[in-house]
């Protein structure tokens, strides 16, 4: 253990004769049935206390330990019992503060604590007036056996306290760490089954021999902080588990609180974990503040408007423009802002649904309603009402009260303008833009009353196309005079919207199987084409007849393709392994780079990032490397190991990639939206030297 200098002034202070405080005396053990007369003693025990005023009686503990022995701090690491007083006085609260303390590695096991002499400055506070505070200390000592001892002891509170007592009492709280002084800036990441802190000097001198003490986490075990500096900056890497040696539990959103030394310095910290990317103080950043997660949370709204999810009803809401008489704004605006309410009101009821699947200890995530072949099923039967309105087919002989309620559905109305926003966020779910799963995952850490604060600026995001046209109606009347043109552009508004519709029954392979989702999408486009041949005539029904038979061969094509285990028109030569923590050590043992892709068919952004970067040659072949394992997980269905594993990392939506290697055991989380040279650059990084 590390000596404090004043240590020796404390100890002068308390113990000189002319000192006056209630003082118990060298105490005697309760239990010394162990001992004899002779008996070498291995620690001594003393008590010092003020007399009690406003209610708190201020105490000094010493413990005076013999060479070889220790005491444990009030976290004593793998081993060791804190010392603990059991108070037999009403005492209604305990301020016991602690120094600094040491470590010490005995056969494998890590304890926290001290050696030598050790002060402890503890404030009581009682309701009742005392004229003797008593109680019985355990304290746990150990050498190469440990010993647990009681202390029976009573303090006179009617002594008489000089002020030598107030000084040493100072002086001992002095060897206390404070919360200030020595760090500026602190991060704690979760990732994988590690904690990482990263720390940076309040100056710019270099960390000498820095050491880093850690509380206990309810639910985990913290192992002995890895310690790497550089400069002025810290990063200590922690292993955790379970209380039981097995799987870490999640501590993203929960408080670390650690004390760090260097030399006779020292600091108390406590801190918030956040999902750890790699890209903390060392890199120049620090954690992310509230102001930039809701700048995030707008920009990654706004680019949603540009996924291939949400581009059809944007299109198909500026064609609905065409319809409204020249000259009347107010109907635009009137319109554009309807819409743009069902897009906060979906982002709330998300929120809302994210609530209760916390309070319910649910696992979480952006679009795991994509999971739910109901869900599916109903987005499909939507989509199939918005192409048969693009179409047309409304006209069909259904009734007056029908056909004005499906007409009324498709948009020409109050209600359908606001259900055409809900429409468009819920086609946007699958869909992971830049910026939106930093703010998604911050938002599913943080307390409730933030998490909806960032929907609501995910929802603004998204509406901001949508509120800037209701704001100036006189952009949207920038499109051409109604024309000819009108009927082609519904046409292909209507082939957007199918080929969305035919995508999300595709998504039904994994639930009802290749044969019957097959069935399924061919029943519905050949119900199409009656419909368009019974309302426009067998003429003008032979252009969509060719163009539905192309898109039932494509669609035919795909789902047998990927029943016989081939999903790609380019063959994927990568040798997948299926993803687990222990295949990434086992990996990393081996000296091996890792490459981790979690994946889901129903994500849009997976099938862009598979397509443009992952079945590119030069990614291929990297990826096929001797040193290199590659992970697959798949999210298509619920699956805990891969929410855990996500979890882990502070993740909350697919895609998801990551690379370990031996120069990043850490691993690093790549960007939602893949770059092939960026992901070729840190493969390279992750590689170790030859051997």
């Amino acid at each position: 253990m590390r000596f404090l200098i004043n240590t020796l002034f404390i100890l002068f202070a308390i113990f000189s004769s002319g000192l006056h405080a209630a003082d118990t005396g060298w105490l005697q053990p309760a239990n010394t049935g162990w001992m004899t007369e002779n008996s070498p003693r291995h620690v001594d025990v003393r008590l010092l206390s003020s007399t009690q005023e406003n209610g708190k009686i201020d105490i000094l503990l010493d413990v005076k330990l013999e060479e070889g022995w220790k005491t444990y701090w009030r976290s004593p690491g793998e081993g060791g019992v804190a010392p603990e007083i059991k108070w037999t006085s009403p005492v209604s609260s305990v301020d016991w503060q602690w120094p600094a303390p040491g470590r010490f590695d005995v056969a494998g096991v890590s304890t926290q604590g001290y050696m030598g002499d050790i002060v402890f400055p503890i404030t009581v506070t009682s309701d009742e007036k005392l004229d003797k505070l008593s109680g019985i200390l355990t304290l746990s000592t150990c050498s190469n056996v440990c010993i647990l001892t009681d202390y029976p002891f009573e303090l006179d509170l009617t002594e008489p306290v000089s002020a030598d007592f107030t000084w040493a009492f100072n002086q001992a709280k002095g060897g206390v760490p404070p919360t200030s002084g020595l760090v500026e800036q602190v991060l704690a990441g979760f990732s994988g089954n590690k904690l990482i802190v990263e720390l940076q000097k309040s100056t710019d001198a270099e960390w000498g021999k820095p050491n880093i003490f850690t509380d206990v986490i309810e639910g985990a075990a913290l192992g002995v902080p890895k310690i790497k500096i550089s400069g002025n900056s810290l990063i200590a890497s922690i292993e955790v588990s379970d209380d039981w040696g097995g799987e870490s539990p999640n501590l993203i959103g929960k408080d670390i609180s650690f004390v760090v030394t260097d030399g006779d310095v020292s600091q108390q910290i406590t801190a918030k974990v956040t999902p750890y990317t790699g890209s903390g103080i060392s890199e120049g950043g620090t954690s992310i503040p509230l102001w930039q997660i809701i700048v995030f949370a707008i920009l990654g709204g706004l680019i949603l408007n540009l996924m291939p999810c949400v581009l059809p009803v944007l299109a198909m809401k500026l064609g609905s423009v065409l319809m409204v008489p020249q000259g009347e704004q107010k109907t635009i605006r009137r319109q554009f802002l309807l819409s743009s309410s069902g897009i906060l009101v979906s982002f709330w009821l998300l929120a809302l649904l994210m609530t209760l699947l916390r309070v319910g200890q649910q696992a979480v995530g952006w679009g795991i309603q994509f999971q739910n072949p109901w869900f599916i099923g109903f987005m499909v039967l939507v989509t199939a009402l918005f192409t048969a309105n693009l179409f047309g087919l409304f006209e069909i002989n259904l009734g007056s009260k029908t056909n004005t309620r499906l007409a009324t559905a498709g948009g020409h109305g109050n209600s359908g303008h606001f259900w055409q926003g809900v429409f468009a966020t819920l086609l946007a779910t699958p869909c992971s833009a830049p910026f939106l799963g930093t703010a998604v995952a911050f938002a599913l850490a943080a307390p409730m009353s933030e998490l909806w604060l960032i929907f609501t600026a995910l929802g603004l995001g998204m509406s901001l196309p949508w509120l800037l046209i209701a704001a100036f109606p006189a952009i949207a009347k920038l499109l051409p005079k109604p024309g000819a043109w009108m009927s082609k552009l519904r046409a292909v508004l209507g082939m957007m919207m199918l080929i969305s519709s035919l995508w999300l029954i595709s998504l039904l392979i994994p639930h009802f199987g290749a044969t019957y989702t097959l069935v399924i999408a061919i029943a519905f486009l050949v119900l199409l084409i009656i419909f368009i041949a019974k309302n426009n005539g067998l003429r003008k029904a032979i252009l969509p007849f060719i163009v539905f038979a192309l898109l039932a061969s494509g669609f035919s094509w795909m789902v047998l393709e990927q029943k016989s285990g081939s999903q790609s028109m380019v063959k994927d030569s990568v040798n997948w392994q299926p993803l687990t923590e222990q295949a990434i050590v086992q990996a990393l043992s081996d000296n091996k780079r890792v490459f981790i892709d979690v994946t889901a068919d129903w994500c849009v952004t997976c099938k862009a990032n598979k397509y443009n970067v992952l079945l590119r040659d030069e990614v291929q072949q990297a990826l096929s490397a001797p040193d290199i394992v590659a992970l697959r997980g798949d999210w298509t269905k619920p699956s805990p190991e891969i929410t855990a594993f996500l979890q882990k990392r502070g993740q909350v939506a697919v895609p998801f990639n990551q690379i370990y290697g031996p120069n990043l055991t850490e691993g690093k989380i790549l960007s939602t939206i893949l770059d092939r040279e960026s992901l070729l650059s840190i493969m390279k990084e992750a590689k170790g030297a030859e051997k």
